[in-house]
Parts: C-alpha cells; structure tokens; sequence
C-alpha cells in the first residue's frame, strides 16, 4: 500500500514542527519547507506528494504565484492555504488553492479536510494531545 505524501510548508518552525508530526504520526510521508524560496516543481516531482499545504502568511503574492505555478503543472493537486489572515475563507478560492486552514488550527478539522482529497486513508483522530499548564 502507498504511503500518502504531504508537502507542508510554513515560516514559523514550531507550527511547522507541529504539522510534521500530527500528520506523520497518522501515517503520512510528510516532507517540511521552512522557505518559500524552495523550487515547489522539483520537490513535487520528487516527492510525488498526495497534498500540497503553503503557508498563506508570508507574503500572499508569493503564495498565489507558487500555488499557480503548481495548479499550471499539476492542476488536480490539491493545495491547502494555512492562513491567519482573517479573510482567507474569501481569499483561498480567488488564488488558486483548492481549500483553507485557519490558523490557530485545529487537528480535527485538519484531518476532516485531508479526508477530503485523501478519501481512503484512515486517520486516528487528535494525535496530539493539548499539554495541561
């Protein structure tokens, strides 16, 4: 059985580090991208991935370009927004992503949207469970 793949990038190292691992405790290949200055095309061609997640937060005409640039090459990759930008629910369809997730985001709701455009892949539910302070 093939191992689903995502590639996940975002700027900031903890929620990237968070995403990375909820997503490979459930089972997935997940490939991490700290910058943005990464060749998506080549890692895509690479990696083969099943969903491509960007960070909406960097710069939004950086984002949109890279996820044209992937929906021109690759245009049934899925590609998720992962946004704190208060209007990324009007936004995510006017550039080009195929779905949205707000940041703070919750696991839950991650995993109901994979299911989505991963439709046979069984997922645990919350891996991580919240801290208590």
């Amino acid at each position: 059985m093939e191992t689903e793949t995502i590639i996940v990038q975002n700027t900031d190292v903890a929620i990237l580090d968070v995403l990375t691992e909820a997503l490979s405790s459930e089972g997935f290949n997940v490939y991490p991208v700290l910058n943005c200055d990464q060749d998506f095309i080549a890692l895509i061609e690479h990696h083969r991935p099943h969903v491509v997640m960007l960070d909406y937060r960097l710069n939004g005409e950086v984002c949109k370009e890279i996820c044209l640039k992937i929906k021109s090459v690759y245009p049934h990759l899925p590609v998720i927004a992962l946004s704190c930008n208060y209007n990324i629910d009007k936004l995510y369809g006017e550039n080009g992503f195929d779905n949205y997730i707000r940041k703070p985001f919750d696991l839950d709701l991650l995993y109901s949207i994979l299911r989505k455009y991963i439709p046979g892949k069984e997922l645990k539910k919350s891996a991580i469970a919240p801290t208590e302070h």
